[in-house]
């Protein structure tokens, strides 16, 4: 089976968020992710990270005042100079708590503009933080009204025109489904260019179990190839997270 992260901004939420490395720990997990961390201190975060002994695999950039605000603006003309102020804070967090990588977010846009924008963004980024493995995601309409990055192509064709060692697709499940309704061609397509990958159940972002796609079989899937990186929980559990978590495989704590 593949390693299992833990997204703690919707996993565990029934606790504090500094207290759901452990619980994520006691669960069977074996790394986390979070969403956006900038509202707490970096160096509290760390102690409760140190204290499960978990990875943290990324956080998404930009930061800071994401609630309620745009998810992003990479892609967004004009944005270049708050694009790159904020990456740098996202990447000082991401430095002192050891984050694997850093998702840049595009944001609402359209046009042939955004895509340059997007572009121009990419490659600073990339070159500016060569140390650091950046990826993008395509987030389905319905959730993200407006999204720049709303099309697996779109966003291939991305990755192809930066090129950039440290730059990969972040492969979501529950979006793929939304956007193209086939993840396995999906992930047939651009598996390749996937660094990160992140599941829900589907049609409802519940657990990844039953519904409309073979989870098991996936999973089966991603060992065969010898996929290295992560696989991160990022749902909406229907009762409680413990509860839920039938489907994530047994192991001692």
């Amino acid at each position: 089976m593949p390693r299992f992260a833990a997204n703690l901004s919707t996993l565990f939420t029934e606790l504090p968020l500094l207290e759901r490395f452990e619980a994520a720990r006691a669960a069977g997990f074996d790394a986390v992710e979070i969403l956006f961390p900038y509202d707490i201190a970096a160096r509290d975060i760390l102690a409760a990270q140190r204290r499960a002994g978990l990875p943290l695999v990324m956080i998404s950039t930009p930061p800071p005042n994401y609630t309620g605000g745009a998810r992003g603006f990479a892609a967004v003309p004009g944005g270049q100079a708050r694009f790159q102020h904020d990456f740098r804070r996202a990447m000082r967090y991401a430095d002192v708590l050891g984050a694997g990588m850093l998702h840049v977010m595009a944001g609402v846009a359209q046009g042939a503009e955004a895509r340059a924008t997007f572009v121009e963004n990419l490659n600073w980024a990339t070159g500016h933080a060569p140390k650091h493995r950046l990826t993008i995601e395509p987030l389905n309409g319905e959730d993200a009204p407006g999204y720049f990055l709303d099309d697996f192509d779109l966003a291939a064709g991305i990755l192809d025109e930066v090129a950039a060692p440290n730059l990969a697709l972040q492969f979501d499940t529950y979006h793929a489904h939304r956007i193209t309704g086939d993840i396995a061609a999906c992930w047939a397509a651009h598996g390749a260019r996937v660094g990160h990958i992140q599941v829900g159940g589907v049609p409802e972002r519940h657990e990844p179990i039953g519904g409309a796609f073979d989870y098991p079989r996936f999973f089966r899937q991603l060992d065969r190839a010898g996929y290295a990186g992560h696989v991160s929980a990022e749902y909406q559990p229907a009762a409680g997270t413990v509860e839920g978590l039938g489907w994530l495989r047994p192991r001692p704590v």
